[in-house]
């Protein structure tokens, strides 16, 4: 499955602005001792490049952070949960997520933020048949796939519409019904008062005609129920993106090293716009050779929250 459709158009975002919270202001903010600091000799740190300007107490503004296209495989907000991990193997990683009005540079508190991702071997859950494996996956073929070519020409015309983000048909071609019910790597939370959530999941894989990335959405407005987080609108639909330093270095580990699907890269990639973090590259953490103990990956998002930007506004 690929996304292939780029933002179609950027907008004049001078007048908007981002706070970028480093290491230490997150661990000032309370969201952890844990939070990312300094490079130590025997740390990795990478990502978080971007266009600077001052604003004050040891922040950094940056511009309105880049909308992307939602991708077929969104699934509404219903689990509201810090863990999102389940059952999925590879490399666990804690996500530190900030958002802030783009406007005040004000933290934006009780807003939802969904994300959603595949694994390690380029599975989304709610799409296991579509995905790496299945129809259009560019992974292996399910076991008692037929291998033989077909014989003969087809004959006659295709009738009828195509499916609007059927198997493979990535990016925006519209949304895609889930075809099970698993909903692991995929959850919501509610940000506290300093606009911070954080997420425990593992580092994603990728698959055909994509780069290793992170879907999230933000909601304003609506409210807490039993059902999930219901109401008000989506103000952000955004992607999250890796150094490709940091990617190569997951490839070498299990499960990620018996892929065989063909990776692109960062450059490479039709969705990231190459702005460093206002396009969605995260800081990223970890121990030099010891990748598979762990990854802290960090970003502020800056947001609208009188916009609507659902991700099929491109």
């Amino acid at each position: 499955m690929t996304e292939t459709q780029g933002p179609a158009h950027k907008k004049d975002m001078t007048r908007r602005r981002m706070v970028f919270a480093g290491g230490a202001a997150i661990v000032a903010a309370g969201i952890g001792a844990g939070a990312v600091a300094g490079a130590s000799a025997d740390e990795v740190t990478s990502g978080g490049s971007g266009k600077k300007s001052a604003a004050g107490q040891g922040e950094e503004c940056y511009r309105l952070t880049s909308e992307t296209t939602e991708g077929p495989y969104y699934i509404d907000a219903d689990k509201i949960r810090k863990d999102i991990t389940e059952d999925r193997e590879g490399i666990p990683m804690t996500l530190r997520l900030k958002v802030i009005d783009s406007d005040t540079c004000k933290s934006l508190s009780h807003a939802a933020v969904d994300i959603w991702h595949c694994d390690a071997l380029g599975i989304y859950s709610g799409y296991e048949s579509m995905s790496a494996g299945g129809p259009g996956g560019g992974g292996t073929p399910p076991s008692g796939a037929p291998t033989d070519a077909p014989t003969g020409a087809p004959t006659g015309a295709p009738t009828g519409t195509p499916p609007s983000g059927g198997p493979g048909g990535g990016g925006g071609g519209g949304h895609a019904e889930p075809t099970d019910d698993e909903r692991y790597l995929r959850g919501t939370q509610l940000t506290d008062k300093h606009g911070y959530v954080e997420f425990r999941t593992i580092f994603p894989g990728w698959y055909q005609g994509r780069c290793v990335h992170i879907h999230t959405k933000v909601h304003v407005g609506g409210k807490m129920t039993d059902a999930g987080y219901e109401g008000g609108r989506t103000c952000h639909t955004g992607q999250f993106f890796f150094a490709e330093s940091a990617v190569l270095d997951s490839a070498k580990i299990a499960p990620y090293s018996t892929s065989t699907t063909t990776r692109t890269t960062l450059t490479e990639d039709t969705i990231y716009d190459q702005s460093g973090v206002t396009g969605g590259l995260m800081k990223l953490s970890y121990r030099k050779n010891h990748m598979a103990r762990g990854v802290v990956g960090s970003i502020t998002m800056g947001v609208d929250p009188d916009e609507t930007h659902d991700g099929t506004d491109l």
